[in-house]
């Protein structure tokens, strides 16, 4: 691996599932404080992971029906308009 990428800044990130109703909004991963996940579709409530990568691994380790994803933190925030 080269070793630019490991001192590349961390950038904060989420983890987020599509919902099944197509007039839902996108959920967002809240772990509680015994690690057990929930899901909101508030993403200020939501878990902020130090990286994408930490999220990625994060939603790697979900069941997999949730079909959950990594998101940057400050792309999803411009988008929803939450500041």
């Amino acid at each position: 691996m080269p070793a630019a990428h490991l001192n590349a800044p961390a950038h904060p990130a989420v983890i987020a599932r599509h919902a099944y109703d197509p007039d839902a909004a996108e959920e967002y991963l809240v772990l509680g404080p015994n690690g057990v996940p929930t899901w909101t579709a508030d993403l200020r409530g939501a878990t902020a992971f130090a990286s994408m990568r930490e999220a990625t691994r994060a939603a790697l380790r979900l069941p997999g029906a949730g079909r959950a994803f990594g998101l940057p933190l400050s792309a999803e925030l411009a988008v929803c308009g939450v500041h």
